[in-house]
């Protein structure tokens, strides 16, 4: 009996049995398709103001995601570059972000090819 637990006790510490530190499959990790991370951009009139006066872009993301997976589907999606991202879970329980784009960047322009402006 004794010796079934330690190999049980071996087995999880192989990480053979469920290991409850892996990642579950819905994590938007090392996407390939940016939109899987970014859900839609945020379109309220506060947004629409970042958008002109601070150069920022606004958008509900998904909950799982982390900064650094934000930026680089902007990155990627946008081609270009992403100073900082700042992130809030609102009260309907969607998470939006706020990206900072670089000076040489217009957040204006990104704005109306998507139809936003």
């Amino acid at each position: 009996m004794a010796e079934k637990n330690d190999k049980q006790k071996e087995e999880t510490k192989k990480g053979t049995k469920n290991d409850s530190r892996t990642e579950s499959p819905e994590t938007p990790r090392k996407e390939t398709d940016p939109w899987k991370v970014l859900v839609y951009p945020q379109l309220a009139e506060k947004s629409m103001n970042m958008v002109e006066l601070e150069n920022k872009l606004v958008f509900i993301v998904n909950k799982k995601a982390n900064k650094e997976q934000i930026k680089e589907a902007i990155e990627k999606q946008f081609s270009v570059r992403v100073i900082k991202v700042n992130v809030e879970v609102t009260r309907k329980g969607e998470k939006k972000a706020y990206i900072k784009l670089h000076p040489d960047d217009s957040a204006a322009d990104i704005a109306s090819r998507m139809g936003m402006l």
